[in-house]
């Protein structure tokens, strides 16, 4: 759609005539999760409607500094997806919306939606930010900074905000409050300030919605005992996020809060809101506080060195990498793990303001131990206002809160054709967030994607220039990337060096160059400066290559005349203490780049039919939902399966979820694959090869057949540790935990006195993962023999207990 001011009243009307917009989608949230909801569907060619309450999208993640466990750069992760949604043809972004009704059904959605005004045309501002300049109104907390630091009363949100427009906040201007001042609308050249703006209602006709609302953080405050908000070097895990970040309020400088000196010992509580029974505080296990703690104890290392202590009650590394990366921060960042340790409370010397924490040691005695800064690790709750959206969307929310889901329908709310992602439904990390955002889309477009459906019209780029024989005019953007290269790298000095390198015609720095505004800025700069080459010298071309290419090409360049140079991964990370040398390197990968750059050529692209079927490998719960999910898209299925029959390991499970027994959930799964005409199912065979490429395999089998399918899905699951430590397998007294439920089930066993041991083939020097699934299925039997005997002795030992989320 596009947006259209007619007596400062805005209109809306679709992008592309022809498109029949009961056939869209809507995604409510624009953190991660709905944004990467919001791509896979607009890939898909389904029209979206991406709703977010705020100014700006990017949620929670454009705040954090890194994400665990790889310590990338989060700006860098999510830059280029905010910038492809903001872009994509596909896709309507409408910040500073609130859905306010949903009427209809399943496939025929009419949600009202409240635009509020935002007193700034979108349409017409340009993200200058005179206007912010010239306004009186100051120190206004900025709550994208949580607090830390202050806005005025017209602001953009933050750097890279997406979009990037001013909005004005009524309840302080000036102008509209008291009908003084006005500066902004005299400063802004485009005419871009409407003070008259007001709330408006749109409907929105959509065949399916898809949750993605995230979460709150805890209320610190509650934690008296810690002295959040009476204690100033007393500060959350999200505030030091930001007192990490490179464009928060130190610019990635960490220091004390009282003193603006450099902290020599942080402190870290964990579990501060979460797993406890306490008034105000939460029972289920926030699940994401551990790592969180981790990873920020050890980028605040490769700061300077400090000693970091870890107070905690287990560690819930459960996620894939994430065993390993504790054990990192232990070995190479020498970060003190406390196990067992819960601070009784905080005390703070009131001359020094250093904070004195109470806790107990490994013997279990009392010790008091003075530290410059503690970090609360506090946990996720439901997003604000939950109960309000629940009935708007007229789905039921669990006894925490959040969305209420099943474990064999996770991403399914209570109401038909409208699904659930992320944090919403229970907290999460990022990587699960989008994983889940990719289901909730597929299940989401099967309700629009019938036979009736027109996919979006195709994007319309600029006519391309002809630079055949044309002398090389090359622009260059080096990237700060906020601290990342910054940090290391004199960015001005290399933008100035570029400047004097042959056929360079415009050099400049930016201080994120996959940001929207610098994004725009290459794309003009093609047309005004006559650009023929684009070099960016940023951070990876293997997650921003494509973002950047985008933007030549709106700017009318064939998008193979670009080329970047890494100095981020080959340079200011590999060279982080040696900054003069750094500095060199990052020019010469700049002048080769350019030089690089000069002898391209354009190229075109060809299209090549697609094989519209796909494969999946593995006929247990995974490869079978996922079957489904796309013969529910119109593409024929086929299932490979070795056995001779379909389930997989879940075959072994005696166990309820939901009330629902394991096995009868297999077996209502098996009739529907069984039952759908689109699906085939090859049982007793292995894939022999899968020759070909992207969108043309051939499927070959062991018997003998094959198979044309356009993508293949591995599905084949995992094998149970096959134990002999402790006897197992020798002594009929030690057994698994599959064995052990299938007697119980069977009414076979009658121990009295029963010991558990954990992390048998994980967690050791082999195996450095953590298998996930042992901790609840261990704690699930130890139940079952105590509801049959209460008289029997069962005792559980273990590293830690890893009973994350609702598990709690």
């Amino acid at each position: 759609m596009a947006l259209i001011y007619n007596d400062s009243i805005l209109y809306y009307i679709p992008k592309y005539g022809g498109n029949d917009l009961s056939k869209s989608a809507l995604v409510i949230g624009g953190g991660i999760a709905g944004i990467q909801a919001s791509l896979d569907l607009a890939d898909r060619d389904i029209h979206v409607y991406l709703v977010e309450k705020d100014p700006t999208i990017g949620g929670i993640m454009c705040r954090l500094d890194k994400t665990f466990p790889t310590n990338d750069c989060s700006a860098c992760i999510l830059s280029p997806k905010m910038a492809d949604c903001n872009g994509h043809p596909n896709i309507d972004v409408l910040t500073y919306h609130e859905v306010q009704k949903v009427e209809g059904e399943a496939g025929n959605f009419k949600v009202t939606v409240l635009k509020k005004a935002r007193y700034v045309n979108p349409s017409e501002c340009t993200g200058c930010g005179d206007c912010i300049a010239k306004c009186p109104v100051k120190n206004i907390p900025d709550k994208y900074e949580f607090g830390l630091t202050t806005r005025k009363a017209i602001y953009i949100p933050h750097a890279q905000a997406v979009p990037r427009v001013a909005v004005i906040d009524s309840s302080v201007c000036m102008k509209i409050t008291k009908d003084k001042c006005g500066n902004c609308q005299k400063v802004c050249g485009k005419g871009a300030i409407h003070y008259d703006d007001k709330d408006e209602l749109i409907t929105l006709d959509v065949g399916s919605i898809i949750a993605a609302t995230g979460f709150k953080v805890w209320d610190a405050n509650v934690a008296t005992e810690y002295g959040y908000g009476r204690f100033q070097n007393v500060v959350t895990a999200i505030e030091y996020e930001r007192i990490m970040c490179a464009s928060g309020p130190h610019r990635g400088h960490i220091v004390v809060p009282s003193s603006g000196e450099t902290p020599k010992k942080i402190a870290y509580i964990q579990c501060c809101g979460s797993r406890s029974q306490k008034k105000g505080w939460k029972k289920y296990c926030s699940s994401v506080c551990c790592m969180y703690a981790t990873k920020q104890a050890m980028i605040t290392k490769e700061h300077g060195d400090l000693q970091e202590d870890i107070f905690f009650m287990d560690i819930r590394s459960y996620g894939k990498e994430f065993e390993a990366y504790i054990e990192r921060g232990q070995k190479e960042y020498g970060i003190n793990m406390h196990r067992g340790a819960r601070v009784s409370n905080i005390e703070e010397d009131p001359v020094t303001k250093k904070l004195i924490i109470n806790y107990t040691d490994d013997n279990n005695d009392g010790v008091s131990e003075e530290f410059d800064m503690a970090v609360l690790s506090i946990g996720l709750t439901p997003p604000e206002g939950a109960e309000e959206f629940a009935q708007t969307l007229g789905i039921e929310l669990n006894e925490y809160g959040f969305c209420k889901t099943t474990v064999f329908h996770p991403l399914e709310t209570t109401r038909p054709g409208i699904f659930v992602t992320g944090a919403f439904a229970a907290p999460k990390d990022i990587p699960t967030s989008v994983a889940e955002a990719c289901g909730s889309a597929a299940k989401a477009g099967a309700w629009i994607v019938g036979k009736d459906f027109e996919p979006c019209a195709p994007k319309v780029y600029p006519e391309e220039k002809d630079v055949i024989g044309a002398e090389p005019r090359v622009g260059v953007w080096v990237c700060h990337c906020g601290i990342n290269i910054g940090s290391v790298v004199d960015v001005p000095a290399v933008a100035e060096y570029a400047k004097t390198l042959p056929n360079v015609v415009y050099a400049t720095e930016s201080q994120y160059a996959c940001a929207q505004d610098c994004l725009d800025a290459i794309s003009n700069a093609i047309g005004e400066m006559g650009l023929n080459r684009v070099v960016v010298a940023s951070c990876t071309p293997r997650t921003h290559e494509p973002l950047f290419r985008e933007a030549c090409r709106n700017g009318g360049l064939n998008k193979y005349l670009f080329n970047m140079a890494n100095i981020r991964d080959q340079c200011s990370w590999i060279h982080m203490h040696a900054h003069e040398e750094a500095t060199a390197k990052a020019k010469d990968l700049i002048r080769m780049a350019i030089a690089k750059a000069c002898l391209l050529e354009p190229l075109e692209g060809s299209e090549i039919p697609v094989t519209q079927a796909a494969a999946v490998i593995g006929g247990g719960i995974t490869g079978m939902n996922a079957a489904l999910d796309i013969a529910a898209q119109g593409y024929p299925v086929h299932i490979v399966e070795r056995n001779s029959e379909l389930g997989g390991f879940a075959r072994n499970f005696c166990f309820k979820e939901d009330g629902v027994a394991v096995k009868d959930y297999l077996a209502d799964l098996i009739k529907k694959i069984n039952h759908n005409k689109l699906i085939t199912v090859h049982t007793g065979v292995t894939v022999k090869d899968i020759p070909g490429f992207k969108g043309n395999f051939e499927l070959q089998l062991s018997d003998g057949s094959s198979y044309p399918v356009g993508g293949v899905l591995f599905a084949v699951g995992a094998a149970q540790y096959q134990p002999n430590e402790y006897n197992c397998g020798t002594d009929p007294k030690v057994t698994t935990q599959i064995a052990l439920e299938k007697k119980i089930e069977a009414g076979e066993f009658t121990g009295k006195d029963v010991a558990f041991i954990s992390c048998i083939g994980s967690r050791n020097d082999k195996v450095r993962y953590c298998s996930r699934v042992c901790c609840a299925s261990m704690l699930r039997n130890a139940i079952k023999i105590k509801m049959k005997d209460p008289t029997a002795n069962v005792t559980i030992i273990h590293k830690d207990i890893r009973t994350y989320g609702f598990r709690e």
